[in-house]
């Protein structure tokens, strides 16, 4: 997926950190070059998710010829897409972990043919990338939530689910949670898919490269409804998505120089990513409340029945496509 161009991070930082469900946030910070003797300093601000956010401030239009726009006191988000062009807007900050949570009502009626996504993702060949996508469909037809899940440059990690409810009638929030051991797709905090880091297993994961948030509307009909069978209707355009209430706990940074120094040994030992876990199944540091497991059984449980009842797609079950054998995270 083609985004928006940035400015280049290092990355040779990492930051390890886990939020307040777990109950500890450690932080580690190693130096972006060694060889000019720099200082990076990132100021840390991991707040409690506050929604209410003002879209001016947070996010930048970037595409669509005025088919983006921000409304309501910058309370309200849309983007539009016609048989000319679609939209997108970008966040104004890049983050590394935490949890973001934007109120979304889909494109009503007919609208099949075009897709809205909602990423967030580095920049580059080997970019990273964390993807929720909603595939429009006929009218009364259900919608397509298509997640996907890049690590430098190779996604090709799709599930795809109905919703069991109308997401086009009122807003619904889609939540995205990344930490060093694990990445969690929520809808109305409702999991419907994790992806824990398995690099043990030789399988990549996002850490190292921060990302903006990203959304867009366009045009897929060659693919996005019933494999392309369905195309758009532009009798029924403009097709508008709509965005509120963005919230987040992300971490955010800023970047500095000092003068002189170097990293040392020990600074760059504790940017050592802690063990894979998740968290459905957490391998957290060691003051866990006790009622910390209970409430991880209630989210895996909730987890299974969105995957038993509404998962209409899996490459983890997709036979035919990995002939040779599934990828090693499926067989985890």
């Amino acid at each position: 997926m083609s985004v928006s161009p940035h400015p280049h991070f290092c990355q040779l930082y990492m930051i390890t950190s886990y939020p307040s469900f777990i109950g500890e946030t450690k932080m580690g910070i190693s130096s972006c070059s060694r060889r000019r003797g720099l200082v990076i300093i990132l100021l840390l601000h991991l707040t409690a998710a506050v929604y209410g956010s003002n879209y001016f401030e947070d996010f930048d239009i970037t595409w669509g010829g005025g088919r983006g726009k921000i409304v309501n006191n910058g309370e309200l988000l849309t983007l539009s897409l016609d048989s000319t062009s679609g939209s997108g807007f970008q966040s104004k900050k890049e983050y590394l972990f935490g949890k973001i949570d934007m109120q979304l009502k889909l494109v009503p009626g007919n609208s099949a043919g075009t897709v809205t996504a909602y990423y967030l993702s580095s920049q580059g060949a080997n970019h990273d990338e964390i993807d929720f996508e909603f595939l429009g469909n006929l009218s009364g037809e259900p919608y397509t939530i298509h997640t996907n899940v890049y690590s430098q440059g190779k996604g090709d990690r799709e599930q795809q689910f109905r919703v069991w409810f109308d997401p086009t009638a009122d807003f619904h929030t889609y939540s995205i949670l990344w930490t060093p051991q694990t990445i969690v797709f929520s809808v109305d905090n409702v999991p419907i898919r994790e992806f824990k880091n398995l690099e043990k297993m030789g399988v990549a994961f996002p850490k190292g490269q921060a990302m903006r948030l990203y959304s867009s509307i366009w045009n897929a009909d060659e693919w996005a409804t019933r494999g392309g069978l369905i195309k758009t209707d532009w009798s029924r355009a403009p097709f508008t998505a709509s965005y509120t209430n963005f919230g987040s706990s992300m971490q955010n940074f800023e970047f500095g120089e000092g003068s002189g120094g170097t990293d040392t040994d020990e600074d760059a030992d504790i940017t050592e990513n802690q063990e894979e876990g998740g968290v459905l199944n957490p391998q957290p540091a060691q003051d866990v409340s006790d009622h910390d497991p209970p409430m991880e059984q209630a989210a895996a449980t909730k987890l299974r029945w969105v995957q038993r009842n509404f998962m209409i797609y899996n490459y983890c079950s997709d036979a035919k496509r990995f002939p040779a054998g599934f990828p090693p995270e499926c067989r985890a």
